[in-house]
């Protein structure tokens, strides 16, 4: 018996990979999610991620930042930084907080420091990223598959697309 057997009967509703549930797909991402390892999650995310049913993939991390904590905030800069490398933003443009926050580099961005970055400066520097460096997504799948109660907020069709990717891997087990 898998472990995501629990939550079989949510699955099938998206194992043919429709999004006829979308009303109900956050109450059930959160019960898939509370069976699931983070790692299928993580896969489920990266699928609405990447999908053309979907805003691009700055634009839902810039959503998911806007809607996140300080230590969440840290977490997804450090992650796009990252991956995004060195010079990025006179590449992207971008000034204001987060250059200031970058003129310090080689430490990571606090809590503290993420508050004061704008979600469209981490629309921009994640789409950046992506085009940089396309395996970003799949970080940013993993960090956000730890925070599952603030990935409900992406709404109904991406949650959709996630649960239809987790079903999919459920089906293959």
């Amino acid at each position: 018996m898998g472990i995501l057997d629990s939550v079989n009967d949510v699955l099938k509703k998206y194992s043919s990979g429709g999004a006829e549930n979308t009303a109900n797909a956050p109450e059930h991402f959160d019960q898939v999610a509370k069976a699931a390892p983070t790692g299928v999650i993580a896969e489920g995310l990266a699928a609405a991620f990447r999908s053309d049913q979907t805003p691009n993939f700055g634009t839902l991390v810039g959503d998911l930042f806007s809607r996140s904590n300080g230590e969440q905030k840290a977490g997804i800069l450090n992650h796009l930084l990252a991956s995004a490398g060195p010079g990025v933003l006179s590449q992207i443009g971008s000034s204001g907080p987060l250059t200031e926050l970058l003129g310090s580099a080689g430490r990571g961005i606090t809590a503290d420091q993420a508050q004061g970055i704008s979600p469209e400066a981490v629309q921009q520097l994640a789409t950046h990223a992506e085009k940089v460096d396309p395996s970003v997504v799949d970080k940013a799948s993993a960090f956000y598959a730890q925070h599952s109660t603030l990935v409900k907020t992406l709404g109904g069709a991406a949650l959709s697309i996630a649960l239809a990717k987790v079903a999919e891997r459920q089906r293959a087990a």
